[in-house]
């Protein structure tokens, strides 16, 4: 048994694009682009031979590609991928060896990135409601065969509403009673390179992360949304006022509860 690697990414020329990420373990790769294709590979890197699923989409949406990932893994235990994510020479071994220390249905590791050099926790520790939001999407790896939960196709880059899907996925989780732990071993490194998501704190982004709020807790959802408006005031201050953010994350809370109401 190997890790499975699970790459959410769009317009690559083709799966070679994965050696780039030092990934040395079975992959499958959505690639949201303008074709429709599917094929499987063999490949080798240094004593490593590997499986390789290649999937082309017109389908768009971050969350929608991780949900195709999922369901075309092969491996039980599988770890979520951006594009750039560069892991270190043994993932995998410290991938398999965590979930062999622990029983858990998901564990969250640490992947160094420039806004967060360290990990969020210094020893293993079963994670909550709380603790999942300080969590990004590639620290997450699954046992498939536990997990029936998928990613609210709402949220994520391209959706509806841009941010939060791997906090609303983390929730979900919890709310069926799944266990989650954290492992502070490193595994992979983020490229220091510009967000092709993330524009600053513009209305925008309050409307997600307020849409976002609610559908993670409707009933606490105004708390959560003045905590963040306060809690991160130094952050968005320069860009809109305390009273502009609070604004757009309640019309943001309107927006998705408008959604909810039209598909019942």
């Amino acid at each position: 048994m190997e890790p499975e690697v699970l790459l959410s990414a769009m317009h690559l020329d083709n799966e070679d694009y994965i050696d780039t990420l030092n990934i040395h373990s079975d992959c499958v790769v959505i690639n949201q682009c303008d074709r429709e294709t599917d094929r499987k590979c063999t490949k080798e890197k240094d004593a490593y031979t590997y499986n390789v699923r290649y999937i082309e989409t017109k389908e768009r949406g971050l969350s929608a590609s991780r949900n195709m990932a999922i369901a075309n893994a092969s491996q039980d235990i599988c770890i979520l991928c951006d594009n750039d994510v560069e892991y270190v020479r043994d993932y995998d071994r410290i991938i398999l060896d965590a979930f062999g220390r622990f029983d858990a249905d998901i564990i969250v590791f640490f992947i160094k990135r420039p806004e967060r050099h360290r990990p969020v926790f210094d020893r293993p520790k079963r994670m909550g409601y709380l603790s999942s939001l300080k969590i990004f999407s590639p620290e997450i790896a699954i046992r498939r065969s536990r997990v029936d939960v998928r990613f609210n196709e709402l949220f994520g880059a391209g959706a509806r509403f841009f941010l939060g899907e791997e906090n609303l996925f983390l929730y979900e989780c919890l709310r069926k009673g799944l266990k989650i732990m954290y492992v502070p071993a490193m595994i992979a490194s983020v490229r220091d390179e510009e967000s092709t998501w993330f524009k600053g704190y513009n209305r925008d982004f309050f409307i997600s992360r307020g849409a976002n709020y609610t559908a993670m807790s409707g009933m606490l959802s105004t708390l959560l949304i003045l905590q963040f408006a306060f809690r991160k005031r130094n952050l968005y201050s320069e860009n809109m006022s305390l009273s502009a953010a609070i604004a757009a994350m309640f019309e943001g809370r309107r927006q998705y509860k408008e959604i909810i109401r039209e598909k019942k």
